[in-house]
């Protein structure tokens, strides 16, 4: 997987979070079999700034810790139509991902794990987003839940 970090923080995240990140979200694109040439990116935001992003596109006015960019998902009015052939051709951009920095330190001291697998448990949550997973109902709650445990856990990221 094509995989883009950026880091917007005022305080910058340090190269063992941004190699845990590469790694997790590397081995949840093996675990999901996407494509090789498969390309998102992650970048890391102040709150005030996730804040920003949350209003302008959620309509909600809060910091919030994660907040995810699908290029095309189930609803999408004007869905990226190609032959098969093109397709194999093109790599497939899933989307961004934005992680509050200030929120995985707030919400690791709160439930009593460590930052690292905050930050684990947010990008894997985000990016199962970008592949279509969501929890708007009970049954979708349970896939997306079990399936995002499953590979934090496989990965040594438990809680």
């Amino acid at each position: 997987m094509d995989l883009e970090i950026y880091d917007q923080t005022t305080q910058h995240v340090d190269e063992k979070q941004l190699d845990l990140v590469e790694k997790v979200l590397q081995y949840a694109g093996e675990y999901l079999k996407l494509r090789d040439d498969t390309e998102m990116s992650v970048t890391f935001v102040n709150n005030d700034k996730i804040q920003e992003l949350n209003k302008e596109y959620r309509d909600v006015d809060r910091a919030t810790d994660v907040i995810s960019f699908a290029i095309e998902d189930a609803d999408d009015d004007f869905p990226i139509v190609m032959d098969e052939e093109m397709a194999d051709e093109i790599p497939e951009n899933i989307g961004d991902i934005f992680v509050s920095i200030d929120k995985v330190a707030e919400q690791a001291k709160f439930l009593g794990h460590s930052n690292d697998r905050e930050l684990g448990f947010l990008v894997v949550h985000g990016f199962l987003h970008l592949n279509g997973y969501d929890h708007q109902n009970p049954e979708d709650e349970k896939e997306m839940f079990t399936l995002q445990r499953k590979i934090l856990d496989d990965y040594g990221l438990k809680r």
